[in-house]
């Protein structure tokens, strides 16, 4: 009898793989879920079933798995070479980030010979999702009919949050759990820049910033903050020197609310107040004047094509 082929080369999160569930999948990787490290038990004792339940479904959290697959158009003894490296600094930022405070998922394991790295699966909503925005990098574009309707309707016909900006989606569970707490849009917009200021701090440069790589977290043990913002995907982060480096990472997120989220784009000008806030008028000023030429520059490439 055969045993069945793995489509993964050998390594210790070989069975992980196998086992989990492809979530999402880019150019660079695939990402896979688990509910548990360990598989469900075969043997138990019908007796008791709270003690079989209560073995086979951790206490802790589900695993996220990213799997970086090697590359055919690359030399074998570079592709490797340069997943290694790229793992290893993902979980470095990371660590450090963890260390200084900033909320990012745990690191599990490293496997650099698999391609692989675990991390705590983070429970809760995106961003995007909860502000109901489309793919990543999708415009949205309206006709000067619709703009008008859309002013001339009457504000008690929209479903509008706590703090009275915006118009919000129904059916949206992030959202209306949010509602629930009485938190409101600016409240999660002040939010995002604290956790982005905490982040530039470390000297840390996310280097993907979008709303789908930011999750709404409730923390109900904490009565003062009923959420957190969690910083997830550090595959392209990498270390600042440059004022220039920390305005590319916010305008990154900047084309991201316009693109995606179009009806939340002057709401950014919360994320960068907060940003400003969290990181000090001397740190942010640099910034803040290197933000406004590479938002010439991006017009400028637009124009052009």
């Amino acid at each position: 009898m055969s045993t069945p082929t793995s489509s993964y080369s050998y390594s210790p999160s070989t069975c992980y793989l196998e086992r989990g569930e492809l979530i999402k999948q880019g150019a660079e990787a695939k990402v896979f879920a688990l509910s548990s490290l360990f598989p469900p038990p075969k043997i138990y004792n019908p007796s008791s079933p709270s003690s079989s339940s209560s073995s086979s479904t951790p206490s802790s959290s589900g695993v996220i798995i990213k799997y970086r697959f090697p590359k055919q158009y690359r030399h074998p003894s570079l592709d490797a070479s340069l997943t290694a490296s790229r793992l290893t600094f993902e979980a470095r930022s990371l660590a450090r980030a963890a260390k200084y405070g900033v909320t990012v998922p745990r690191v599990l394991w490293v496997d650099e010979k698999g391609g692989c790295i675990g991390l705590e699966k983070v429970e809760g909503w995106s961003v995007r999702e909860v502000l109901g925005g489309g793919a990543e990098g999708e415009m949205e574009y309206q006709d000067e009919e619709e703009i008008e309707l859309d002013i001339d309707t009457n504000d008690d016909e929209r479903d509008v949050d706590v703090q009275g900006e915006g118009e919000v989606e129904e059916g949206n569970e992030g959202w209306d759990k949010l509602r629930e707490l009485g938190v409101g849009r600016d409240h999660l917009m002040r939010s995002i820049g604290s956790a982005l200021a905490k982040l530039h701090l470390t000297t840390i440069i996310h280097g993907d910033l979008t709303t789908s790589n930011m999750m709404i977290r409730l923390t109900p043990d904490n009565k003062s903050q009923p959420y957190e913002i969690v910083l997830i995907d550090f595959g392209l982060s990498s270390t600042a020197q440059f004022p220039e480096n920390y305005a590319v990472d916010l305008y990154v997120l900047e084309r991201a609310f316009a693109s995606t989220h179009p009806k939340s784009e002057k709401l950014y000008a919360g994320v960068l107040e907060a940003y400003a806030k969290g990181l000090g008028e001397k740190k942010w000023k640099p910034i803040e004047t290197k933000l406004k030429e590479v938002r010439k520059r991006g017009r400028k490439r637009d124009m052009t094509g």
